[in-house]
């Protein structure tokens, strides 16, 4: 039976519809302690005291930890640096801050005690005196004249300035134009909120280190705690049991895991933090924030001639693990999306600000990318007097492989086809209809469409291993990892596809440094790219071992064996055979091997792969707009995408829509807010933070009409992204369209119904 290709419900899913789900909350260690972190309340602040001495004293507790007991320990690493001019500055971030504060959040003090209730309790016996100073939470403000420091290497609050791409060719270009158009976009900044919060439990073993985490990255986290603590990488353990939800954000070395990591090394014993949910919106990353203008220049005919784009990236106070790529590298490979614009230029500034610290979040770059050139599209449209969709069809890229003006080449894809099919899926001809009907109603109806690219690869590179058991079960790990996305059920079809084995014989194993060899983690839709072709590799050496080590026992040349359907056959007597498994158990006897052979069948690879893929599609939303009260319904969302081979089209989808569903809250609700004046985050809780509800959303239609890729074995273009990377500009555009007969040209993320209102209002009092 064919596994690839199957709509398999996931094999994972009845622990956690039943209850039995592992998560790092629902584990407690032997002689465990609970610890607390004493945060900053400033955004931007002196340290003037700090006195822990009633706190230690305090019942229960065990230990206080102070800058003084991480001072011998290196700082939390940027990972990112940007080549420039000037030269990038980063911070040193220590795990517990010392003479400033510079976000709301910042860790201050670790009280460690017997219990939970102990811990905080002490944490508010805890003094520090502080002299405020004045914060900047803005961008823009950040580089601006007089605008507080944060930093005195960092002048102007720079942290580096990214440059790409051929200036000369764009002002040429600009300079032969027909048609210019520009826009000044806000990338709003996200709080992202996983249904789990981070956790851990740290404790020292014989071999070292170890942290039992809310990870989804775990040997790239246990080779930074060991730069950290000065130890070799074999002296760190890092894993993670079930971790719910992650989009990114829990690929990052937190100041926690220090911490937990030096308390149990003071102590002896386990330490256990969990996360409080406003906890987690002041200390975990943010993801998103710039303010970008983007210029389009266009010919007489619409053609694209040249795309000029320049950001202002937020990066909070600190430059985080992979951060400052969010704004520049990430991006650069996406930039101006599946349409053919001869001549690119990015000019990005990252700057630092009284803001907890950006990083990676679901797309990490191409999200902002897409947004941009789609919104451009549209005002183009809108200016010149073109057919928004028309002018897409035409400058769509048609030939392949296309390279890009930054540097990436697109190997494959049918970008106008998704264009016809998701207008015919989404009934763009009955549009017509329905907005009369709106009308009638006193509602504008919109219609929004928008393509979208992606470049899905991560971290290049990845390890898979292949175990046989004696108890007849294989064990596949594999250096990629799982925070939702049905792994233990995806790999298995992979792996029971080829070996012809039912996926009850596959036994997965993901995030332990003590059990998987290496491997990149989660990050970037590379885990089918990257995993699956790295299993791929590794089923090939199992089958080639195999094939040899069964021609002898069945007293045939190797060249007359061939493997199919689960079994090896000799295929001039295909009576002669042995199934994959006993071919197995017979390998771990030395006599039954030819010479030179190891015993076992089991194989390992580190797989070299740094190609990219490139999922695409396009997607379509119709909203309604009250006019009166500026809310905004999202009524239809339809989309038609290319992931390659899907080796599950009902995870696919159900990955897609997830990220479509992160992406209309971007674009509808979702807007992190802190006050320009004293840097407090004041949606900083569920209270005053708007996520989806099922309510907001409609049902979600999404076609895959894939090509496959020659960028790995299996066909695969990362899907877990695009959702999320598709869904703001597509429903921008339709809030844009309900909004143009009113005179309305112009809304920034999020469409909220205060600010349709006063767009609307704005207009009216012209």
């Amino acid at each position: 039976m064919a596994h690839i290709g199957q709509s398999t419900r996931r094999l994972e899913d009845l622990r956690f519809l039943t209850g039995t789900g592992r998560y790092v909350e629902d584990v407690d260690r032997p002689r465990q302690a609970w610890a607390h972190v004493v945060r900053s309340p400033h955004a931007h602040a002196a340290i003037r005291s700090l006195d822990v001495g009633a706190a230690r004293a305090a019942p229960g507790v065990l230990a206080v930890l102070t800058a003084e007991d991480v001072a011998d320990l290196g700082p939390l690493p940027c990972l990112v640096r940007v080549t420039g001019e000037p030269p990038m500055v980063v911070p040193a971030r220590p795990a517990l801050a010392s003479d400033h504060v510079r976000h709301v959040g910042e860790p201050v003090a670790f009280v460690v005690a017997e219990t939970r209730r102990d811990a905080i309790a002490a944490a508010e016996m805890v003094v520090v005196e502080y002299d405020a100073l004045p914060a900047v939470v803005d961008g823009p403000a950040a580089c601006a004249p007089g605008a507080s420091r944060l930093w005195a290497e960092a002048p102007d609050n720079l942290c580096f300035r990214f440059r790409a791409g051929d200036r000369a060719a764009v002002a040429e270009a600009f300079a032969q134009a027909k048609h210019r158009v520009d826009l000044r976009l806000v990338n709003n900044r996200l709080v992202i909120a996983p249904m789990e919060t981070r956790a851990a439990i740290a404790e020292v073993t014989p071999a070292g280190l170890d942290l039992f985490c809310t990870a989804a990255g775990v040997h790239a986290l246990r080779d930074q705690l060991a730069d950290v603590f000065h130890l070799p990488p074999a002296q760190v353990r890092v894993s993670a049991p079930d971790v719910g939800g992650g989009f990114g954000i829990k690929n990052a070395l937190y100041p926690e895991w220090v911490l937990l990591l030096r308390a149990a090394q003071r102590l002896g014993r386990p330490v256990k933090w969990v996360s409080e949910r406003t906890e987690d919106f002041i200390s975990t990353a943010q993801g998103r924030d710039n303010v970008t203008e983007a210029r389009l220049a266009l010919d007489a005919e619409g053609r694209f001639l040249a795309l000029e784009v320049e950001t202002i990236a937020n990066l909070g106070a600190y430059a985080s693990g992979f951060g400052p790529g969010c704004s520049t590298s990430a991006p650069a490979t996406a930039m101006g999306g599946g349409y053919v614009i001869p001549a690119i230029t990015m000019d990005v500034r990252g700057v630092f600000t009284n803001t907890v610290p950006i990083d990676a979040y679901r797309g990490a770059g191409k999200p902002e990318a897409n947004y941009l050139i789609e919104r451009l599209i549209d005002e183009a449209a809108r200016r010149c007097g073109f057919d928004r969709i028309a002018l897409r069809r035409q400058n769509l890229v048609r030939n392949f492989p296309y390279a890009k003006a930054l540097g990436t080449t697109i190997d494959c894809g049918t970008f106008a086809g998704h264009l016809d099919r998701v207008l015919a899926a989404a009934d763009h001809a009955g549009f017509a209809a329905r907005r009369a009907e709106s009308d009638s109603r006193g509602l504008r109806r919109g219609f929004g469409l928008a393509c979208f690219l992606e470049t899905a690869r991560g971290a290049p590179d990845e390890g898979a291993e292949i175990r046989f058991t004696p108890d007849g079960r294989v064990t596949l790990l594999i250096g990629t990892q799982s925070n939702g996305q049905g792994h233990e059920t995806t790999y298995p079809q992979i792996a029971a596809d080829r070996f012809g084995l039912p996926l009850e014989a596959f036994h997965y194993v993901q995030a332990d440094t003590a059990e998987v060899r290496a491997g990149n983690g989660h990050g970037g839709a590379r885990s089918m790219h990257q995993g699956g072709a790295a299993l791929a590799e590794a089923m090939n050496r199992v089958i080639a071992k195999g094939t040899r080590i069964a021609a002898r026992l069945l007293q045939a040349t190797e060249a007359q064996v061939v493997f199919q359907d689960g079994r090896f056959v000799v295929q001039a007597v295909p009576e002669r055979s042995m199934g994959l498994l006993e071919v197995a158990a017979a390998a771990r006897d030395p006599a039954n091997l030819p010479a030179g052979e190891s015993p076992g069948l089991d194989a390992y690879v580190w797989n070299k792969l740094d190609r990219i893929t490139f999922p695409n599609g396009c997607h379509v939303a119709e909203v309604e707009v009250d006019p009166e009260t500026g809310v905004v319904t999202l009524e239809r969302y339809t989309a038609s995408d290319d992931y390659g081979t899907a080796i599950n089209p009902l995870l696919t989808i159900g990955q897609v829509q997830g990220g479509v569903a992160q992406g209309i809250g971007q674009a509808l609700l979702e807007h992190t807010v802190y006050d320009p004046d004293s840097g407090q985050l004041l949606s900083g809780s569920l209270m005053d933070y708007a996520l989806p509800r099922a309510n907001d959303l409609p049902m979600l239609s999404v076609r895959l009409d894939g090509v496959p890729t020659t960028a790995n074995p299996l066909g695969v273009k990362g899907a877990g992204q695009a959702g999320a990377i598709a869904a703001p500009q597509t429903v921008m555009s339709a809030v844009l369209d309900a909004l143009a007969p009113l005179g309305v040209t112009h809304v920034d993320m999020p469409a909220t119904p205060e600010r349709v209102w006063r767009a609307i209002q704005a207009v009216r009092q012209e």
